[in-house]
This record gives structure tokens, C-alpha cells and sequence, in this order.
């Protein structure tokens, strides 16, 4: 591995996605060996993704075949769950592809088709849906220098970094129109670029249906002024390091990747209309079915902790109609709203 100076977003794509990458080395034991996602926490999750796909579905008045694209599908846990909690209806019907660069995992549910790059522009009629995927869009990296110019972060395979060359071009007017506080010395931002353009192109590849991401992110107005470039590894937090040994995500500009149609909200907000909520079963079911009880304090627990304001409910969902037929998929919730927090 090269110890040359390189842009944060070369070094990312080399340390998550190379031949010796974090997402592709042969063997490892993908994400869930490392971070902990909503796909990981509850089969809650995916329930409320079936739940999701159903609606597009009607939506769509019922198709012979309605897709379900699962973009940065890890070893395609959250395919099998939405598989497993669909009406038989619905799941004769579904097309369920993983978009993935690491290798399809042994045992894989035959029916999922796996690839390494997504679909055909406008190929495919249903759901589109993006879990912690853009949080690892490869992004070049900007810090201020004294005389508030924004310069280019350069990095070594050691995590060594310098400031390099004013950011310049399209990259420059991102910043300008997307990260306010560029400009103040010190301040670092991730240029959100790459990431609106991956997601542009993850929803053309619906003819209609509904595209949705769901992760770590930041709004304009609250942008954080150091960044959020950090590394996980074992499932703890570590110093980002591009050689191949962690994760390097850094949260979204969701705002920036929104189509003009879109509509942002919390995960807790989106999962509330879903049908997943975090409240007590009554107390009296204790008496009349212990077992049933314990069943149902277990799903409020994992309920709470999926929608939880300070946690993973404060996660940013995008929510992108393609066509007219689901622009009110989720809108008869009064839930649903602006991204508010």
C-alpha cells in the first residue's frame, strides 16, 4: 500500500473498495463485524422496509414484477428480512436485487440477484432503498487555512494528513452553496459532491416507485464545523486511517443530494408512520400470556432503540417519488414531515 500523499477521496475508495479494501477483502466478516446498523439492531427494520415496499406496490397498482434494490446491501441482511415478513401476494411478485462490491455470501436466498454496480438506468419499477450507503460515498476532504481559504486535505496511508491546494471549481462552489461555515479558519467540511451525483444516478434506475436513503446526517444550517470523518473498527470508534483496516464514513449532506420532489425526515418520524413504535405492552397481557408479554416488551425495547430522538431516530431519511404514483406513499402520516431535528 502506497504512502504517497493522496486526496481523502482516492484514499477512501482504495481503503473501503480496493482488492485488499475494507468492504471486499475475501473472508472478513462484512459490516456487522464491525458497526452495528438499524438492519443489525431489530427485524423491526425490516418489517418496516416490507411495510414500505407494500405501499409502493399499491401505489403502483399491484405490477407483475416490482423491484426491490437494496444499494450497499452487506451480505444482503436486510433483503432476507424484508423477504421473510412479505404477504405471499407481494412476495411472488418482488424482484429483489443487492447492489454490492463485496462477494455474494454462501446461502444467499436464491431469488436476490446479486451485482456489483446497480441496475440499468430506468429499468426497474418499485423500491429503491439505501441504508448507511451514501455515509461511505468516497468525498474529498477541506480544511481553512489561516487566511480562511479553503484547501484540500491530502492523507497518507498511515492517517498522516496536510493541507494541499485551494479547492477550486466545482468542488469550490459546492462548499460555497452547501457548508456555510467555509471560509472560518479551522473548519473542516466534506465536499458532498460524489455523493449527490451516486445518488442521482441510484434513483434514475427507477422508472417509478419510490428511492429512499436513510443515515448519518447534517442539514446546511447546522453543518458541524470539524467534520465528521471518523473511522469504526470491532465496534468502536478509531482514528480514520486509510489502509484498509476500518471503516471511513463521514455523515451526509442530505439536504445537497435532494431532488427537487424529495421530502427529508428523522428515521423516527418515518418508522413511527411504518408502524414501528417503541410503547409498553399493558401490563395485564403479564397475566393472560407471559410469553406473548416478554415477545412484546422485547419489540418496544427494540422499537424505542430504532426510533430513539439522541440515537438512531435522529438518523436523516430521503425520500425521492419517481413518477407521480408514489409521491403520497408516506404522506397520509402526519408524522411525516420536514426533517426536523
Amino acid at each position: 500500500m502506497t504512502n504517497d500523499w493522496q486526496g481523502w477521496r482516492d484514499a477512501m475508495d482504495r481503503a473501503l473498495y480496493g482488492p485488499d479494501g475494507f468492504y471486499t477483502r475475501p473472508g472478513g466478516p462484512g459490516p456487522a463485524g464491525h458497526f452495528r446498523t438499524s438492519v443489525h439492531v431489530s427485524p423491526l427494520y425490516a418489517g418496516a422496509v416490507a411495510t414500505l415496499l407494500c405501499r409502493v406496490d399499491a401505489a403502483l397498482g399491484h405490477p407483475d414484477e416490482l423491484a426491490l434494490v437494496d444499494v450497499g446491501a452487506g451480505r444482503g441482511e436486510l433483503l432476507t428480512g424484508v423477504l421473510g415478513r412479505l404477504p405471499e401476494a407481494v412476495g411472488a411478485r418482488v424482484r429483489p436485487y443487492a447492489v454490492e462490491l463485496a462477494a455474494r455470501p454462501e446461502g444467499l436466498d436464491p431469488r436476490i440477484v446479486w451485482r456489483s454496480g446497480l441496475p440499468a438506468e430506468g429499468s426497474l419499477t418499485g423500491l429503491l432503498f439505501a441504508n448507511e450507503w451514501l455515509d461511505n460515498v468516497p468525498l474529498e476532504v477541506a480544511e481553512t487555512d489561516a487566511d480562511g481559504v479553503p484547501r484540500r486535505v491530502r492523507v497518507r496511508a498511515d492517517g498522516t494528513e496536510r493541507l494541499g491546494g485551494p479547492v477550486d471549481g466545482a468542488d469550490a462552489e459546492w462548499l460555497a452553496r452547501w457548508w456555510e461555515a467555509a471560509g472560518h479558519p479551522g473548519v473542516r467540511a466534506e465536499i458532498g459532491r460524489p455523493r449527490d451525483a451516486a445518488w442521482a444516478r441510484a434513483v434514475r434506475t427507477l422508472r417509478g416507485g419510490l428511492a429512499v436513503a436513510a443515515d448519518y446526517a447534517h442539514r446546511r444550517t447546522d453543518r458541524p464545523p470539524f467534520g465528521t470523518l471518523t473511522g469504526f473498527r470491532e465496534g468502536r470508534e478509531v482514528r480514520p486511517v486509510p489502509d484498509g483496516s476500518c471503516d471511513i464514513t463521514a455523515h451526509v449532506a442530505l439536504d445537497a443530494c435532494a431532488g427537487p420532489s424529495a421530502v427529508l425526515l428523522t428515521q423516527r418520524a418515518a418508522l413511527h408512520a411504518l408502524g414501528v413504535a417503541g410503547r409498553r405492552p399493558p401490563l395485564a397481557l403479564a397475566s393472560t400470556d407471559p410469553a406473548g408479554y416478554v415477545r412484546a416488551l422485547s419489540a418496544a425495547g427494540a422499537a424505542a432503540e430504532l426510533t430513539d430522538p439522541a440515537g438512531l431516530g435522529a438518523f436523516g431519511w430521503l425520500v425521492e417519488p419517481v413518477g407521480e404514483a408514489c409521491a403520497g406513499a408516506l404522506e397520509e402520516a402526519a408524522l411525516f414531515k420536514e426533517w426536523d431535528a
